[in-house]
C-alpha cells in the first residue's frame, strides 16, 4: 500500500467535504436529535459507497483514457463547473 497516496486522497477528500451540502445535511440530521450513530453509520456508508463507484469507475476509464488524459478532463471539468457556478450567480 502507497502510503503517500492514501495520505494524499484523505488530505484531498476531506479538505473538499468540509462544509459541502453533504456535510451540512449530516449536521441537519444529527441536530434534528436523531441518534447520532445512526447518522454516523449512515453517513459514513454512503460515503464508502459513492467512493467505492469513483474508484471503479477510474479504474474503468483508465482502459480507454490515459490517466493523464484522465486527470486533466478531470480539471478541465472543475474549471468548467466553476465557471458555469459564477456565470450563473451573477445578478
Amino acid at each position: 500500500m502507497d502510503l503517500k497516496l492514501v495520505a494524499t486522497t484523505f488530505a484531498a477528500v476531506f479538505l473538499a467535504e468540509l462544509g459541502d451540502k453533504t456535510q451540512l445535511a449530516t449536521l441537519s440530521f444529527s441536530a434534528a436529535g436523531a441518534s447520532r450513530l445512526s447518522v454516523f453509520v449512515g453517513a459514513a456508508a454512503a460515503l464508502v459507497a459513492t467512493t467505492a463507484i469513483a474508484v471503479l469507475a477510474g479504474e474503468a476509464l483508465t482502459r480507454w483514457i490515459s490517466p493523464r488524459a484522465l486527470q486533466r478532463l478531470a480539471g478541465l471539468s472543475f474549471v468548467v463547473i466553476g465557471g458555469w457556478v459564477l456565470w450563473s450567480t451573477r445578478s
